[in-house]
């Protein structure tokens, strides 16, 4: 790995294209959430409704294949669908956009044209004529962009400099977080006040300026020369225990999803129902349904001290407890969230609305739940995977989310005939299930852990390991 010519702390004491980078994501997320949480409803309440769908270029196509593979579907659980496969291939292309960075144009390159056609995409989303078209340059481009960016940061360190590494992500992922907050909470509102293409068009914006400053940062980044290009010798072999790691890895991702199901859930069918079930009425106005999204960002920012906190003390002996139970109590989390949702739902049964403290208590546990499970399962997978294939185990971690994108699309489509109630207690059962088999696996995959550090350390070594090519133990 090469790194930037210049090694100046300039920002904070860490390189400052750290600052250019935490900047550019920034931007980018506030962009991508911003107009992620105007899109269902946009579709619900107004693009997929007689009169306003023949004007899509392509709808017809693109509704028969879509319904030639789940079934027929109400505009509801159209949408729902839709919704699930923008958000889910969104983390499928980052895969291709590694492999483009990796063998071709190099990150830099890669990343600029990324940007290039995310902000085609939100210009598109303004025009019903090309909606279907600004989802595809926007999942074409979040996967050139997304993982790049990301990557970029580390490549700015050398070898050795962990602690600082880790410092420098910190930076990125505030970045991350702030966009995360901002982008719902603006669109949300100019869409509620002044129309939904101006919360699109403030979104592109967004991205013209995030293009802005990573051009602005360029020199500070490293060198990022394809590695087909570059000398770096013969690759290390995948011994038998590493191939045993990458599935343990892959069953810890299994068991995660029905949580992380969820959690998109609430960002799909959630927004549904909060828009046609809740009394949003406040001091404030009406409260835009959109802010409820920032509100799921801001907790996964206000509850980091507090996991902090509370790792120490509910580990044995002042340990922290296992990946594996902390992301058991995230799903625990995500049914609570779910549980507020039902319970909105049941309160609005009654005829009346339901209070908007339920979405407030479910929205934070959202959040909180994301913050339990997400940064410990990609701890665990960074841990856990063999060095040669380390990057695409973390790839693959990013996969969980195409998975319960599209999932959580295809279970939306029981939301009308099971009722707001019956629907999310469903999403509860399924968090809780997920919690479950983390408990009854859990144990199971620790012991094989601790089997597979053990095989590495034996005075005897394998015949892989005696020539230097066996994992070094974590």
């Amino acid at each position: 790995m090469t790194t930037a010519a210049s090694t100046d702390r300039t920002f904070l004491g860490q390189p400052v294209g750290v600052a250019y980078l935490a900047m550019t994501e920034a931007w980018e997320r506030f962009s991508f959430y911003g107009m992620r949480a105007l899109l269902i409803l946009y579709m619900v309440q107004e693009l997929l409704l007689p009169g306003r769908i023949e004007n899509v270029a392509g709808m017809d196509g693109y509704r028969a294949v879509v319904e030639s593979i789940f079934g027929p579907l109400s505009t509801q659980a159209f949408a729902s669908q839709t919704f699930g496969l923008y958000a889910g291939f969104v983390y499928f292309t980052p895969m291709f956009g590694g492999l483009i960075a990796d063998r071709w144009l190099g990150a830099r390159k890669t990343v600029l044209a990324g940007i290039v056609l995310m902000t085609m995409g939100h210009a598109a989303m303004v025009f019903d004529t090309s909606f279907l078209l600004a989802l595809l340059l926007l999942v074409l481009g979040s996967g050139l962009l997304k993982g790049n960016v990301a990557a970029q940061v580390g490549h700015l360190y050398p070898a050795g400099e962990e602690v600082e590494r880790a410092r420098g992500y910190v930076i990125f992922s505030t970045g991350i977080n702030i966009g995360a907050t901002a982008g719902p909470f603006i669109c949300g509102l100019l869409a509620q006040v002044y129309g939904w293409h101006y919360g699109f068009g403030l979104a592109g914006i967004m991205m013209v300026v995030a293009a802005g400053v990573y051009i602005a940062g360029w020199k500070h980044f490293a060198d990022d020369t394809p590695r087909h290009k570059r000398d770096t010798g013969p690759a290390t072999p995948m011994t038998r225990n590493d191939w045993a790691l990458v599935g343990l890895i892959v069953v810890a991702i299994l068991l995660t999803l029905p949580q992380f199901l969820s959690y998109d859930q609430s960002a799909n069918v959630g927004m549904i129902w909060t828009a046609d079930n809740v009394n949003l009425t406040s001091f404030l106005g009406d409260v835009p349904v959109p802010w409820f999204g920032s509100e799921d960002a801001l907790a996964s920012i206000l509850i980091v001290p507090f996991l902090i906190w509370l790792w120490p003390r509910v580990g044995r002996g002042g340990r922290e407890p296992h990946d594996l139970t902390k992301m058991a109590f995230g799903a625990v989390v995500s049914a609570l969230s779910m549980l507020a949702l039902a319970g909105g739902a049941l309160q609005a049964e009654d005829g009346g609305k339901a209070s908007i403290l339920w979405p407030i208590l479910a929205y934070f546990l959202s959040g909180a739940s994301f913050m339990f499970t997400w940064p410990v399962l990609l701890s665990f997978a960074s841990r856990v995977a063999p060095d040669r294939v380390n990057a695409i185990m973390m790839a693959s971690v990013y996969l969980s989310a195409f998975l319960t994108g599209i999932g959580s699309g295809w279970v939306a489509r029981f939301y009308e005939p099971l009722g707001a109630s019956g629907f999310w207690l469903l999403h509860v059962g399924i968090s809780l299930a997920g919690c479950a088999l983390l408990l009854l696996l859990g144990p199971l995959i620790r012991r094989q852990l601790e089997a597979l550090d053990s095989s590495r350390i034996d005075p005897e070594p394998a015949a892989e390991e005696l020539t230097g090519e066996g994992e070094a133990l974590r």
